[in-house]
């Protein structure tokens, strides 16, 4: 039996694999303990007995030691291609489409959620053959492989096996169900950025913002080579961006304050999850209880420290820094406590500049690369700022990233310009109180690893539309 151990402090070099996180993620956790305040319905409990259970016998392989405090959930969308999932094509057995693990710990008020992109490539553990499942031998594959060999137990013991981090319970949810959850809502609105056409996915779209229905929005969170650079980083990024608009609608007024609307949203979720047979009702409203306590303003996403696989361009390797970002996970360490410190530590007045909560700033996007904006806004976002909008050129269109500022806000503009690489700042007499960032043909990303050093739509890509097309489409 797996004793249990203390959480430990992250060290410097773990902060700097952080990576931007939008306010989205803390919807999370609100979500979670509404759910949880409706379990006293009657209703609630019987929507509750429609999830499926599959039994896992976790003492089939070592284990890594869990700590107490720390709850670490495998969350899944299943890529099974049968039943109403068929439509979506043929796959090679069962596997995972997208794998993330969130990690809660009450005991400093976080949760962190890692995602796991299914082109990375690993070293794969030997599984057993079980009932309808072949078993496999140790070999390098794919992440997502392993419950193609041995059910979601194999996947379960491969997560485990290849991250050292514990996992308490898993969670997994097909494609038909997640399609039912955005119709339950009503559709969700989203800002696309250029026309997008992918037979892969089933998704055609026009630029612009729209409420995507269930099955736009499948193909949107699935759809690869139809959009972006077709690397499986660039749907995850889309991924998240979605995910954060469809919490947004379940949180809305308009969604929690009608019953049927509830009903329907939670029906659609219990009836097409499958959980271990050891995560109850009480257990998930336990979760969701936790979770309260929880500060939202400690809850972040980061994707696993990774680049190119040397024996296939088409695949990602995990890079030197993730077995100390695994190590932190499964500690329930907090990964910008350090980060945090070493700020305060420079500056020497935590006092003396704004907070990019006190800064507003608009984007306004002069690079010639649709969907810029929407790119720099959900990074901003997520670091606090104040984003009043984003736009095209109409006054200033700067061939360098410039934050432009009224007289008096030099601070703020400093705070912006200084996440920026390549950023310049100028004051401009009669500007409002809000800042105006103009992204330029320079631009080079965030400083720090914070956010993407290129944009999802190649300068090269982009030169096919006119100027006008491209003012039309961008969000």
């Amino acid at each position: 039996m797996a004793g249990k151990r203390s959480a430990p402090r992250p060290s410097g070099a773990l902060n700097a694999m952080r990576m931007s996180a939008g306010q989205w993620v803390a919807c999370a956790a609100t979500a979670l303990a509404i759910i949880a305040s409706l379990s006293g319905y009657g209703w609630y409990q019987g929507i509750v007995g429609n999830i499926t259970t599959a039994q896992v016998d976790t003492d089939d392989w070592d284990r890594p030691t869990s700590v107490e405090g720390v709850m670490n959930l495998l969350i899944m969308g299943s890529d099974i291609r049968s039943g109403e999932n068929a439509e979506y094509g043929e796959a090679e057995g069962a596997r995972p489409d997208t794998m993330l693990i969130a990690s809660i710990n009450v005991d400093n008020g976080a949760a962190t959620l890692v995602n796991l992109p299914r082109d990375l490539v690993v070293d794969l553990p030997a599984c057993e053959a079980t009932e309808g499942y072949e078993g496999m031998n140790a070999h390098s594959g794919m992440i997502n492989s392993a419950m193609s060999f041995g059910g979601v137990g194999c996947q379960w013991q491969t997560i485990e096996h290849v991250t050292g981090v514990h996992l308490d319970h898993f969670v997994m949810m097909d494609f038909a169900g997640f399609k039912d959850m955005v119709d339950a809502i009503g559709g969700v609105e989203m800002c696309i950025p250029a026309p997008v056409d992918d037979p892969k996915a089933h998704l055609t779209l026009d630029a612009g913002k729209q409420t995507l229905n269930g099955e736009e929005s499948l193909g949107y969170v699935r759809s690869r080579y139809g959009q972006g650079d077709g690397s499986d980083l660039s749907r995850i990024d889309r991924q998240q961006e979605f995910m954060g608009a469809m919490l947004r609608q379940v949180l809305s007024s308009e969604v929690m304050t009608s019953p049927v609307t509830i009903t329907n949203f939670l029906g659609a979720i219990t009836d097409s999850v499958t959980t271990d047979e050891e995560l109850t009702v009480d257990i998930m409203t336990d979760i969701a209880i936790s979770m309260r306590e929880v500060d939202l303003e400690r809850v972040q996403f980061v994707t696993v420290p990774n680049g190119q696989h040397p024996g296939d361009p088409n695949r990602l390797a995990m890079s030197a820094d993730a077995p100390a970002l695994f190590e932190a996970i499964n500690s329930g360490a907090y990964l910008t406590d350090g980060d945090e410190e070493e700020r305060s530590e420079e500056s020497g007045d935590a006092e003396s500049g704004p907070a990019p909560s006190e800064v507003s700033v608009q984007i306004i996007n002069n690079a010639g690369i649709n969907g810029l904006a929407g790119e720099v806004e959900t990074v901003l976002l997520g670091e606090g700022y104040d984003v009043t909008g984003t736009g095209n050129p109409v006054a200033r269109a700067p061939l360098n990233t410039t934050v432009y500022y009224a007289p008096g806000q030099e601070a703020a503009a400093d705070l912006v310009a200084g996440s920026l690489e390549n950023a310049v700042t100028e004051e401009v007499a009669g500007l409002p109180q809000t800042l105006e960032l103009v992204i330029g043909q320079d631009w080079g990303g965030f400083t720090g690893g914070g956010g993407s050093s290129e944009p999802e739509v190649s300068v090269t890509e982009d030169l096919g539309g006119t100027t006008a097309e491209k003012e039309e489409s961008a969000c």
